[in-house]
């Protein structure tokens, strides 16, 4: 059976459609989720195997980027929420999604409502669009098996997007090993040399899973680069896959067995 993905949509959200794609590219059935309808009761998340919370910017970014949403879902559906996580489902967030994730505390420790970590303004002081290369961390992130060590490239785009948190947190999250992805220059050695890291991200992270591997955040975007004509480089390209289309693959993958 084909696994069901939960695109979570809402006032602001502009990448759903390039998600639903880059899935359905991969052999799932997805399905375009407003919020209301979980508030209404029509839809439920459980009948999913996987929940997006894809890019944008989810009611205008009120606040701070991310915000109203994460705190809507949090106010609703928490129950929801950490039953769905429990069932060991998957969960990405991508750029507005990865805001959210962090701003529900489900990144980093899957724990509803504690806040650990956050993304902030650009050190540029201004939204950043630009194709930026990451290193694959050593990790438990679903999303990422079989592709450490492999240096890919994405889009960025974003006004909020430097990650931080104090100094004990970070240092627990690098001993835990949630670092998924950080930005590294030309040479593939990890930087906070702008424009390669285009937000000033502490220790360049610039993607973050839970300790289970199946909550999954970034701020670059994956579904931007499926396929090979979506890279402005694209015709240098060798026969390889495209750079994002290994997150959908692994994703629909391991749902296929859940």
């Amino acid at each position: 059976m084909k696994p069901r993905v939960c695109i979570l949509r809402t006032d602001g959200t502009n990448c759903d459609q390039e998600a639903a794609y880059a899935f359905e590219k991969c052999g799932a059935v997805t399905e375009l989720v407003h919020v209301n309808q979980l508030r209404d009761r029509d839809v439920k998340l459980q009948d999913f195997q996987i929940m997006v919370i894809p890019g944008g910017f989810s009611y205008g970014d009120d606040v701070h980027s991310g915000k109203v949403l994460a705190v809507e879902l949090i106010s609703l559906f928490r129950e929801e929420l950490s039953d769905f996580v429990s069932r060991n489902k998957l969960v990405l967030g991508i750029c507005n999604g990865f805001q959210v994730l962090v701003r529900t505390g489900l990144l980093p420790d899957a724990d509803p409502g504690k806040i650990k970590v956050t993304l902030m303004d650009n050190d540029s002081g201004r939204f950043e669009c630009r194709w930026v290369n990451m290193r694959v961390q050593k990790s438990p992130c679903v999303f990422t098996e079989g592709m450490e060590g492999a240096t890919v490239s994405y889009q960025a785009a974003h006004g909020e997007g430097k990650f931080f948190a104090e100094p004990d947190v970070l240092k627990d999250l690098e001993a835990r090993g949630l670092v998924v992805l950080r930005y590294v220059d030309r040479f593939g050695s990890e930087t906070m040399s702008y424009p390669q890291n285009p937000n000033g991200s502490l220790n360049a992270i610039a993607g973050l899973c839970d300790p289970s591997g199946r909550i999954f955040g970034l701020m670059p975007h994956p579904e931007r680069y499926v396929d090979h004509t979506q890279h402005p480089l694209w015709r240098r390209k060798n026969g390889a896959d495209p750079d994002g289309l290994f997150v959908f693959k692994n994703a629909v993958r391991y749902a296929a067995n859940i």
